[in-house]
């Protein structure tokens, strides 16, 4: 159920029936010569249309941007700071609450924007504890992901452009992948870059973090799917504990 496209005569009784919003989040940032800019608000949104399905939960208008800082020298980035996206989530949180929602559901479609929502999720905790905030980024998908990858992951937190993130939009968005684009990414990632601050450029110059040429349909139906299971069994039960079901 999109949320922007309610009515306010009829959407307060819609409210108080579902209680749940989920807020999908992304960026605008380099992913590549074979995935848009958007890549990431389209994974949030797609991701974030489909729990509304399995939970009966209202899906707001997507966040677009988000921090970005290291990316932000490609071509096409765009990067927010984490203060803004906390001063505007706890805003939207807030408001959510006062609207008498009671379920916030951050559907993350980008790793640079983990700090903001998780501080965000702190501070809602105190200022609203009535108010259960989730922040998801694909969560339930370490082992499955392990089974289904062909290459090696070149960092054990980043995944970018790559095999696993080309196979998730081939799922979700496929229309918008162009595979004969795909690059296998070279990536020299040290360990001092996850010590002092990096721009990826020193890392990388396409932005693409491993092997995309290996991603496919199948293998980011088998991540997401798992992934949605266990966020829509969080989720279901908040919204149980609530008397909401």
């Amino acid at each position: 159920m999109k949320f922007e496209l309610e009515n306010s005569y009829e959407v307060q009784d819609k409210i108080h029936k579902f209680r749940a919003a989920i807020l999908p989040i992304g960026a605008v940032e380099a992913h590549g010569p074979h995935l848009p800019l958007g890549t990431d608000n389209l994974l949030a949104a797609r991701l974030a249309d489909k729990l509304a399905e399995r939970t009966e939960s209202f899906v707001l208008p997507t966040l677009p941007y988000g921090q970005v800082w290291s990316l932000r020298n490609f071509p096409g980035s765009i990067n927010v700071s984490n203060e803004a996206l906390i001063r505007m989530l706890a805003d939207i949180g807030e408001s959510l609450y006062q609207q008498g929602f009671r379920v916030f559901v951050i559907v993350n479609g980008h790793l640079g924007n983990a700090v903001a929502l998780k501080e965000t999720a702190r501070i809602l905790y105190d200022r609203v504890p009535d108010l259960k905030v989730f922040y998801f980024f694909y969560p339930g998908t370490k082992e499955i992901t392990a089974e289904v990858r062909e290459a090696s992951a070149v960092h054990g937190t980043y995944m970018h452009a790559d095999e696993i993130e080309t196979s998730y939009m081939l799922y979700l968005a496929g229309e918008y992948v162009d595979m004969s684009k795909a690059i296998d990414g070279a990536p020299h990632v040290t360990a001092e870059a996850d010590c002092t601050p990096t721009p990826w450029e020193e890392i990388t110059s396409s932005a693409v973090l491993g092997d995309a040429t290996l991603a496919t349909r199948e293998k980011g139906e088998k991540i997401i799917e798992r992934s949605l299971d266990v966020m829509a069994e969080m989720v279901l039960r908040a919204k149980q504990a609530l008397n909401i079901l």
